[in-house]
C-alpha cells in the first residue's frame, strides 16, 4: 500500500491546477487519471485572458508548437435567421486544443502521476480512502468531470435527477480542400442558438483545425438538432461539405442546476465533477481552474479533513460563483426575460449579442481574475493565483 496526504482523481485542468498549487506545501500528492496524455477531450476549446493570467501562462511560450488562436470577433445568431457580427477591437479570448492545453498544464506538475489507470474501487478504511486497493490517503478530491467516480461518494452521481447538458462535437484538422470550402474564420467563433432556446451550436476554427458541435439541456433529439444544424452550415458554405463521420458526446452540469454536495469527510469536488460550468454558456475551464485554487487554499489551511474543516470551500464557491438556483428557477442558460417572442429580435441586436451574450455570458468580462489570500505552502504571488 502506498500512502499519500491527498489523492486527486482526474488530471485535467482542475486536477493539475490543484496539484500544482499545492506543490510547495510538502503534502504527498498522487494524481490519477484513466487516460494517458495527450488525450482527446471533447470541448469547443477557448480560454479568456483572465484564465491565462491566473495560470501565469506566457502566450509566446505556449504557442510554440501549440494552437493559440486569437479571438477578436463573434458571429452570433438564432438558427434559421441571419446572424450579427461584433468586432471587439482587441483579443478577448483564445482558441486552444484541449489535447495540448491539458497536457501543458499536467507537464508542469511534479507530483507523482498514475495515468492510464481507471479507478475501479474507492473504499473507506480506518478514516482513509483506499483506491484500487493500492493507494491510500485521508483526503480524496474528485476532478474527473461529470462522471467522476469520487462524485458518486457524495450522492446519486450520473443518472440522478440533476438537469444535465448533453453535447456532441467533432474537432479535426482540415485538408487543403476542406479549408478552401470553409468560410468560418479563426478569429471569429460562430454561436447559433436553437430556436427553442434549449441549447446552442457552434462553429469554431482554430488555425487549420475546425470544431463543430451542439449542446442542449437534455438528450431529446440531440442528434436530430445536430444533423439539421450541420446541414444548414454546409448549405451556407460555413463548413466543408465532407466532415468526419463520428461526433463525440459528453455531458456536464450547469452551476445553477447542480445540487450535488461539494464536500464530506475526506472528500472534495472541483471543476465539472462539482457541476461548476457557467450556467449562461456551459464554459467550464475557468470555473475548474478557480475552484482548484479555492480548494488548494482550504486544503492548505485545514487542520484535518473532516467535513466541518472543508466546508469553507463550499462558502468560497458560493461567494465566487453565486448561490445555486432553486428548482423552480431551473432551465437552460437563457433567462426568462430573453425567451420568445423577444429572443428572435434580441439575437439580431448588435448591442445585445455583444454586451450580454458575448461579454457577459461567455467572456465574463465583468468578473476580475481570482484573488485569494496566500496561505503557507500555496503557490501564490501578489495575492493572485500564481502557477509558475
Amino acid at each position: 500500500m502506498e500512502y499519500y496526504d491527498l489523492i486527486i482523481v482526474g488530471a485535467g485542468p482542475a486536477g493539475s491546477t490543484l496539484a500544482k498549487a499545492l506543490e510547495s506545501s510538502n503534502k504527498r500528492i498522487l494524481l490519477i487519471d484513466k487516460q494517458t496524455f495527450p488525450r482527446d477531450k471533447t470541448c469547443a476549446g477557448w480560454v479568456t485572458p483572465s484564465v491565462l493570467e491566473t495560470l501565469q501562462i506566457d502566450t509566446e511560450d505556449y504557442q510554440i508548437g501549440r494552437t493559440l488562436q486569437p479571438i477578436r470577433r463573434f458571429h452570433i445568431g438564432m438558427m434559421g435567421q441571419p446572424a450579427v457580427e461584433n468586432d471587439h477591437g482587441q483579443v478577448v479570448s483564445y482558441g486552444i486544443r484541449r489535447c495540448e492545453f491539458d497536457t501543458y498544464l499536467l507537464d508542469r506538475v511534479t507530483a507523482p502521476k498514475q495515468l492510464g489507470t481507471p479507478v475501479k474501487s474507492i473504499v473507506r478504511r480506518d478514516g482513509n480512502w483506499v483506491v484500487n486497493d493500492t493507494w491510500e490517503a485521508p483526503l480524496i478530491v474528485g476532478a474527473g468531470g461529470h462522471f467522476c467516480p469520487v462524485a458518486r461518494l457524495l450522492g446519486e452521481g450520473p443518472g440522478g435527477h440533476e438537469t444535465v447538458v448533453a453535447a456532441k462535437e467533432v474537432e479535426f484538422e482540415m485538408t487543403p480542400e476542406q479549408a478552401e470550402h470553409c468560410n468560418a474564420r479563426g478569429d471569429t467563433p460562430e454561436l447559433w442558438f436553437c430556436r427553442d432556446l434549449k441549447g446552442y451550436a457552434w462553429v469554431f476554427r482554430k488555425g487549420n483545425y475546425l470544431n463543430i458541435g451542439l449542446g442542449r439541456e437534455d438528450n431529446h433529439k440531440l442528434s436530430d438538432h445536430l444533423e439539421s444544424f450541420v446541414r444548414e452550415m454546409k448549405d451556407s458554405g460555413r463548413i466543408p461539405p465532407d466532415l468526419p463521420g463520428r461526433f463525440k458526446g459528453h455531458a456536464y452540469l450547469l452551476y445553477d442546476h447542480a445540487d450535488r454536495p461539494l464536500v464530506d469527510d475526506g472528500v472534495l469536488l472541483i471543476g465539472d465533477a462539482a457541476g461548476l460550468a457557467y450556467t449562461q454558456s456551459g464554459e467550464g475551464i475557468r470555473p475548474a481552474i478557480e475552484s482548484a485554487l479555492l480548494a488548494a487554499q482550504v486544503i492548505s489551511d485545514a487542520t484535518d479533513y473532516s467535513a466541518s474543516s472543508l466546508e469553507s470551500y463550499g462558502s468560497a464557491i458560493a461567494e465566487r460563483f453565486g448561490n445555486r438556483a432553486n428548482e423552480a428557477q431551473q432551465g437552460w442558460q437563457i433567462p426568462d426575460w430573453v425567451r420568445m417572442p423577444l429572443a428572435s429580435s434580441l439575437m439580431k441586436s448588435h448591442w445585445f449579442t455583444r454586451k450580454i451574450v458575448t461579454e457577459k455570458w461567455f467572456l465574463h468580462q465583468e468578473v476580475p481574475p481570482l484573488e485569494i489570500t496566500a496561505a503557507p505552502g500555496l503557490n501564490l504571488q501578489r495575492g493572485a493565483a500564481q502557477l509558475p
